[in-house]
């Protein structure tokens, strides 16, 4: 059977995905915002014990189509040991069409173009990475170790390297007094780097993180459903994507809003517009509703 250590979490176009531990933990795990994996101490697992847990799915779960690598930072493993277990999922899952993994600022920055362009021809093909801002004090007081000219150019090797990109906007992470300015700088980011897709998230404080701690001390400003709807429409104002697919459908959002850039541009501002005129009609989610 496949053994799962701690909390798992994947994205929520994974939902159908056979989710494997290649790594526990995030070998960063600094950013103030992020509770997922303060409990557990980042190592890599060994490959023979996730060569069993590829063998059991294999021969219990029937036609498996996606596979993501857990925990949050995959990527930052040897090269020769991702190609080796890649290698190891494809011979046994014969179905497969695609394998994925979170990719942080961080593993970005020493993984080569080549090795990438290796594990992308093995299957590794999409990577979800979260820019957050692209506001270079909201990326401090975040503190996600990269600057937004790093995370322009560490995104674009992965693009040089032929992988699709997944990538997330925190709204609300500049509290009100940067709120605008985040939204036009993370536009500027977003568009800098193009991915496939882009969607966003709310800044929400959780228990167990500097941002918790920040919250419970008055300093962080949770901005309103009104408030983050003007944020998005300034965002979305900003953007000049080609070919890129937009979500804010995670359980942290308020709106929830979609459409393929540059086709729906208008569409959604239109939307955007009509919540911020008649707010008391706006379909905002139930923060009862709402979750990370």
């Amino acid at each position: 059977m496949i053994q799962y250590t701690g909390s798992v979490y994947r994205p929520p176009s994974e939902a159908n995905s056979l989710i494997l531990q290649a790594t526990l933990g995030c070998s960063y795990n600094k950013c103030t915002f992020c509770a997922m994996y303060r409990e557990k101490d980042f190592r890599v697992r060994p490959l023979a014990e996730l060569k069993q847990e590829i063998a059991w799915a294999a021969e219990n779960l029937g036609p498996v189509r996606k596979v993501f690598l857990a925990d949050g930072d995959a990527l930052v493993a040897k090269a020769s040991f991702l190609a080796d277990l890649l290698r190891e999922i494809k011979s046994a899952l014969p179905g497969l069409k695609r394998v994925s993994c979170y990719a942080s600022p961080q593993a970005l920055q020493i993984r080569k173009v080549e090795e990438m362009e290796q594990l992308r021809e093995l299957g590794l093909t999409q990577y979800y990475l979260g820019i957050e801002s692209g506001h270079d004090q909201v990326l401090r007081d975040l503190e996600k170790g990269v600057d937004a000219h790093e995370m322009v150019r560490v995104a674009n090797k992965a693009h040089a390297a032929g992988v699709k990109l997944s990538t997330m906007i925190l709204l609300g992470a500049g509290g009100r007094a940067l709120s605008r300015e985040h939204a036009i700088e993370s536009a500027r980011v977003a568009s800098a780097i193009n991915p496939r897709f882009l969607s966003t998230l709310v800044m929400t404080p959780v228990d167990g993180t500097p941002l918790w701690d920040s919250a419970e001390r008055g300093e962080v400003d949770e901005l309103s459903p009104v408030e983050l709807a003007a944020e998005l429409r300034e965002f979305i104002s900003h953007l000049d994507l080609k070919g890129t697919i937009f979500r804010s459908n995670h359980a942290s959002n308020y709106l929830t809003l979609a459409g393929n850039f540059p086709r729906d541009k208008g569409a959604m501002l239109a939307a955007l517009d009509g919540v911020l005129s008649d707010p008391d009609k706006a379909p905002f989610r139930p923060k009862w509703v709402r979750g990370l």
